[in-house]
């Protein structure tokens, strides 16, 4: 959503009338988007979950929403239509490709989502946030970056304080609905920090619904500040002003800590499709601007060594905040408007 938001506020901006299609589950995560933003709700459905009659309804249910969505664009007839990808896409990227419009797709993520990949050599263009990106035959493509959000962009290389005897912010991020593991690890990694480093912190830790209470009874038998969340409505200011970050590889959480420019210790989601988000964190962990520790080898000594070189060496950590900005593609969302614009032009011409 994220992605989608970013290019909805250039747009907005230039002068668009901007639609998102997105079924009932996506339209709850729609709070951030301008208010001048058209929602329209189709019915869309995946196999990764429910059971057998679920599963039986799946495409049903898609080819209902392929034609709700084709009977919308007849009526009001996009000059555009942009994929984001996830099932919630399907139906109007479907209906735009029956219908021959101009279509595009962005991918966030260095391995094409499932998809992302039925459409991707269907479209007249594939924006990819990573690069490399794994693409198929025949597809167009160009990298753009990930398009953030207008408040990220108002953080933008914000100045960094490097980590030293004062309070120091730590955020840790799981997703947008926080990751088990971290809940599980972080907490007793920040306990076994050394004393003089821990008594300095301040944490801003987002955590499940179910894991919130624990996480928090736990930062406080231990006696560290932490403000426990299942979700931070304010994560570029807590990011801005982090002198670490402690995030899984999601591409969104890459791009911010690029623009904001921030040092990271990544944990990708094992169980992310086709590992893509390892494949997020490559190009940070090659530059020096984070450090990447598999699911696998995650626990509390671990991860609080490397908590410990970070904040206890304030010229590497000055360096890898540097190298995030390095990484960076602030203009991502402008760019991809302006392909957007183009497409438009081509159509119109």
């Amino acid at each position: 959503m994220f992605p989608a938001q970013a290019l909805a506020e250039a747009l907005l901006q230039r002068g668009w009338r901007v639609k998102l299609s997105t079924d009932a589950r996506g339209a709850r995560y729609t709070g951030g988007f301008p208010h001048s933003t058209e929602i329209a709700e189709v019915t869309s459905a995946t196999f990764a979950r429910g059971g057998l009659l679920a599963k039986a309804l799946v495409l049903p249910r898609i080819l209902a929403g392929i034609v709700s969505a084709a009977r919308a664009m007849r009526r009001d007839r996009p000059d555009v239509v942009v994929g984001f990808g996830g099932y919630p896409s399907i139906p109007a990227m479907g209906a735009a490709t029956l219908l021959k419009l101009p279509r595009m797709i962005h991918e966030q993520n260095g391995i094409l989502g499932r998809v992302n990949q039925i459409f991707a050599a269907r479209v007249d263009q594939v924006a990819c946030g990573v690069w490399p990106t794994e693409l198929p035959n025949g597809a167009n493509a160009i990298h753009l970056g990930n398009p953030v959000r207008a408040a990220v962009l108002a953080r933008q290389a914000s100045p960094y304080i490097v980590p030293g005897p004062y309070p120091m912010q730590l955020l840790v991020m799981g997703g947008s609905q926080g990751a088990r593991v971290l809940s599980d690890v972080v907490p007793q990694a920040i306990a076994d920090l050394p004393e003089a480093m821990q008594a300095g912190l301040r944490v801003s830790h987002q955590a499940r619904d179910e894991d919130a209470e624990r996480v928090t009874a736990f930062y406080a038998e231990h006696g560290i500040v932490a403000e426990v969340r299942p979700f931070f409505q304010d994560v570029p200011r807590r990011m801005s002003e982090a002198q670490l970050v402690i995030s899984r590889a999601g591409a969104s959480s890459i791009a911010d800590l690029t623009v904001i420019g921030r040092p990271a210790i990544l944990v990708p989601f094992a169980a992310a499709a086709g590992d893509h988000q390892t494949a997020n964190a490559r190009g940070l962990v090659d530059a020096g601007a984070a450090i990447l520790i598999p699911e696998n080898r995650l626990d509390p000594a671990n991860l609080s060594a490397h908590i410990a070189t970070v904040l206890g060496n304030p010229d590497a950590a000055l360096k890898m905040a540097q190298a995030a900005l390095g990484a960076g593609r602030p203009n991502a969302a402008i760019e991809l408007a302006d392909l957007v614009e183009t497409l438009a032009e081509k159509e119109a011409a």
